[in-house]
């Protein structure tokens, strides 16, 4: 009977992401590899400084111990020496790998020091059990195989799997050869007994045991570490895209807008649009309160420029030359403008208007406008005579205060009012082509003795507003005696100056700019050096971050000693993430799960059937899990991608897998259960040994020379080496509290200690210790003891890789929601300056800084005039309401007439109907593409 389908697809994608073998293809893909080499070194550099320390520790740890607690010192002065002398060795070996100039060159020698020093510790410890084998006649056990392993794997720097795998096995090969030596009465007995009860395939299995342990951790260990190198390669790039799309709008939006104008208005939005987000309400971002935005500058110059002839170009020119050529033009100016610290305004047709000292104070502002007005005359003759054009330019330059900012609603714009600003129209409407007409003001304003002057013409001495308000004007050109040199290094220094040096940059995704592609692999080169590996920090220790409140803290120092982040939010969201390396952490637990029950029947003698049950149990539950979390990954194997129906079974098992690794509550059960259950296995095998009736064998076989019977109780080394495997299992499970996990391998190693020196003492006691003259209880509580220490060590340096690789994520989260911010408010006063088309193609366009145009063979233009209107304050007020009237009644008549307002300058409104680019008649070529590639790029988003 056919199982019920489901209604449930696969979807691996994100699991995919965490598989070691995907991310060794993606660094492949990106071209990552030498750098991800160069920072592995690096990571395994702070591994080998870890190792110095705890091998220190640990040697100095075992050799006082052996010092302090035997009375015949005499003979363990060989076994001290010998363990000192090894450890000094290996680590001034091992030290030349920091040595970066010369591992740069010989990168074997870190495979080479690796298995030196492996096999120097082997070394090391059996040749102390050899030497007291041949010349005390004594048994010893051995002390550093668990350790030796579990270092092979964790700290030293050996860069591929498999040669970690070859050197730890080789290393488990020569201890089971001095058990089968030494420990037994030969190979052959070996062989027979190997599965019998008490025979050394325990010890195989724990060998087995360790060395998955260290596989899982290398796995996992290159996992996050890839990962994490990954994160930061897309955080580094998207942060380079986002602050160059940033940089890009915001100089569109400066090169419209004063930055003191439009970051206000860009804040309000931004309040305005955090508002939304929070539920609040608010009114439509499309349009502006009345609220004036005007400032008051005063001691700037106005600079007015009019195309001479403009009326005959454009009845003599097409509309697709008089566009080109103004372009040419104004493109000229600003670039002039840019030069001598002058700010363009707007231009209107033949009329181009700016002022310099707005933005900022400058007391050289005549002296600037003055000479842009020269440089503006130079360009256009330089245009008139490449270009053929019979064009000529007739400047007025006047200094005193103006009122500057936007007024109204809709389609916002820069200008400027006041008398000084009519008085310096009138000086160029009355002005001489081809000369600079300035006023009196402006003179006493100049600086420099290197102009002609020349009174001003009759027309402007005979101007009512200039007579009213008694301004004298001159006609002022330079002197080209005095200045050539001069002229032509300005000149010279004009035309240096690049499109891209007035704000246009190019996006990360040009491919022909190479010099961003090259700023980009620069960046992240230096990131990646400056990547960190260590979790020791020393101003973190001792919290001189935190008594600084003004220094900005990078967020992976705001750890606590634990590694918990300062924030319990952000320590929460870590600690809720989807843990994708689940099923890695079930499979090892499974495979020691198995191995501990093993154990448990080949060690020990079984008294009741019942305390096979909680093992039993243990082992289905685990079994059960572990087909959950792998269950999907073997759907995908054999599917993929393919589109296939899945049975009720397989949707029901795909949800409580997602469950599971999606729930944090869930996998801290699953964890704690997975953890007191194997210890308690562990506690069973131990609690079947009867004390008093093994005392009792033991005393009788001193007493009257005879073999006590075999497995009348536990052997003490299994359950230690049982317990060790117990405690590498605690710190297996990622994405779980390492507070907690040291937690519980801390009451694991508390609970066995109990055990060893109380419960069960006189047992330890008797079993073979690992020198001469030293407890045997001692022993074992030191190889927990080590074992616990080297996890931790290990654990907080996996744990620091996941909180910086979680901090990344974090910061990139961050930084494009406030560049989404960002956006969306330069977006919002974009498009109520300029149509939406327009917005997407110099967006998309501004770094080629090419000419757009429509062209329109059906419009109507309307012009309002306020007539005989003062321009002060007051008067702005009123005109402010009356825009702001117009804006509102302008927005009706667009949504059925698509009617647009143009600009505002002065007191004229314009308005055009009929600009609608379904019916252009023609637009640059290159503008409609990157306008279609724009909007369906802003569609995809």
């Amino acid at each position: 009977m056919p199982l019920p389908r489901g209604n449930c697809q696969l979807n691996y994608a994100r699991e995919r992401m965490w598989e070691p073998g995907y991310l060794k293809a993606k660094c492949a893909e990106l071209g990552l590899e030498k750098e991800f080499r160069l920072y592995r070194i690096r990571l395994w550099k702070s591994y080998l400084f870890s190792f110095f320390l705890l091998h220190s520790f640990v040697t100095l740890l075992h050799c006082t111990l052996l010092l302090t607690t035997i009375e015949r010192q005499s003979i363990i002065i060989f076994d001290v020496a010998l363990t000192l002398g090894c450890s000094f060795v290996l680590l001034l070996v091992l030290s030349i790998n920091f040595c970066d100039g010369f591992i740069a060159k010989h990168t074997w020698y870190m495979y080479s020091s690796s298995i030196f020093a492996s096999l120097t510790l082997v070394f090391s410890d059996l040749t102390e059990s050899i030497y007291h084998f041949y010349v005390h006649k004594w048994q010893l056990g051995t002390f550093y195989d668990t350790y030796i392993i579990y270092v092979i794997y964790m700290f030293l720097p050996i860069h591929f799997m498999s040669g970690a795998v070859l050197l730890a096995l080789l290393v488990s090969a020569l201890y089971i050869i001095y058990y089968v030596q030494y420990l037994t009465n030969g190979f052959s007995q070996f062989v027979s007994e190997l599965f019998s009860t008490g025979g050394m395939s325990v010890d195989l299995v724990h060998y087995l045991c360790l060395n998955l342990v260290g596989i899982f951790y290398r796995v996992i260990n290159d996992t996050v570490v890839r990962s994490s190198f990954l994160d930061r390669h897309q955080y580094i790039k998207e942060e380079l895209w986002l602050r160059n799309a940033r940089i890009q709008e915001k100089q569109l939006l400066d090169s419209i807008l004063p930055p003191q104008i439009s970051e206000p208005l860009q804040k309000d939005i931004q309040n305005r649009i955090i508002l939304t987000k929070r539920g609040g309400s608010f009114r439509s971002v499309s349009a502006f309160e009345r609220a004036m935005a005007i400032q008051i500058h005063p001691d700037v110059s106005i600079l007015y420029a009019d195309v001479v002839n403009y009326t005959h170009l454009t009845t003599t020119l097409t509309v697709e030359k008089l566009v080109k050529v103004l372009h040419d033009l104004y493109g000229r100016f600003d670039l002039a403008a840019f030069h001598f610290k002058v700010q363009r305004i707007k231009f209107l047709g033949d009329c181009y208007y700016c002022v310099a000292g707005l933005s900022d104070p400058d007391p050289d502002h005549a002296n600037n406008c003055v000479a842009l007005g020269h440089s503006m005359i130079d360009e256009i003759m330089e245009v008139r005579e490449t270009q053929g054009l019979d064009i000529n330019m007739r400047i007025g330059v006047h200094s005193g205060n103006l009122f500057a900012g936007v007024i109204g609603e809709a389609k916002l714009q820069f200008d400027i009012w006041g008398l000084d600003v009519t008085i310096a129209n009138v000086l160029e409407s009355t002005g001489v082509a081809g000369f600079v007409h300035i006023s009196g003001a402006t003179l006493s304003n100049l600086s420099e003795q290197r102009y002609v002057i020349e009174d001003g013409p009759e027309k402007a001495r005979n101007h009512p507003l200039l007579s009213k308000h008694r301004i004298t004007t001159y006609i002022i050109r330079e002197d080209l005696q005095k200045d050539a040199e001069e002229s032509e290094e300005n000149f010279g220094e004009l035309h240096a100056i690049s499109l891209s040096d007035l704000g246009g940059r190019p996006r990360l995704s040009d491919n022909t700019n190479e010099s961003l592609k090259e700023i980009f692999h620069a960046e992240l080169r230096e990131e990646f050096r400056k990547m960190p590996v260590s979790a020791f920090n020393p101003k973190t220790l001792y919290g001189i971050y935190r008594r600084r409140e003004e220094v900005n803290i990078p967020l992976y120092h705001q750890l606590t000693i634990c590694l918990k982040y300062l924030d319990p939010d952000l320590e929460k969201a870590y600690l809720k993430q989807t843990d994708y390396m689940f099923k890695y952490s079930m499979l090892l637990g499974l495979c020691v799960g198995y191995c501990l029950v093993y154990i448990e029947i080949m060690d020990t003698k079984i008294i009741c059937p019942t305390c096979m049950i909680l093992p039993a149990i243990v082992i289905i539950v685990q079994t059960v899990l572990t087909f959950v979390a792998w269950y999907k990954k073997m759907c995908w194997k054999r599917f993929g991608n393919e589109p296939h129906s899945y049975s009720r079974i397989s949707c029901i098992i795909f949800r409580v897998h997602e469950k599971i690794i999606g729930s944090m509550i869930i996998r801290i059960i699953i964890y704690l259960f997975l953890v007191v259950s194997g210890f308690s296995v562990m506690c069973l095998i131990v609690m079947t040994c009867n004390r008093e009736e093994f005392e009792m064998a033991y005393i009788e076989e001193r007493l009257f020379h005879y073999e006590q019977e075999l497995m009348i109780c536990f052997q003490p080394w299994v359950a230690t080496n049982m317990v060790s495997l117990m405690i590498c299992l605690t710190f297996t499970f990622a994405h779980i509290s390492l507070a907690l996990k040291t937690a519980m391998a801390v009451l694991e190693t508390v609970g066995y200690l109990v055990m060893i020196f109380f419960q069960y003492e006189f047992v330890f006691h008797h079993s073979v210790t690992t020198n001469p003259g030293f407890r045997a209880e001692y022993a074992h509580a030191l190889l927990i003891c080590i074992t616990l220490l080297t996890m931790v060590v290990k654990e907080r340096q996996l744990e620091f890789t996941n909180k910086i690789n979680f901090h990344w994520r974090v910061e990139l989260r961050k930084k494009e929601a406030d560049a989404n911010l960002t956006n969306h408010s330069i977006t919002i006063i974009l498009n109520n300056i300029l149509p939406s088309h327009i917005v997407d193609v110099y967006v998309n366009s501004l770094a080629k800084h090419e000419l757009y145009y429509e062209n329109y063979q059906m419009v109507s233009v309307m012009f309002a005039m306020l007539m005989n209107f003062e321009m002060d304050l007051r008067s702005l007020r009123v005109l402010n309401e009356i825009i702001a009237e117009f804006d509102m009644l302008l927005l009706f008549y667009k949504e059925y007439y698509s009617v647009e307002k143009i600009k505002i300058v002065g007191c004229t409104y314009m308005a055009a109907c009929g600009l609608n680019l379904n019916f252009a008649g023609s637009t640059s070529k290159t503008a409609k593409n990157d306008s279609t590639t724009a909007f369906a790029e802003r569609r995809k988003g």
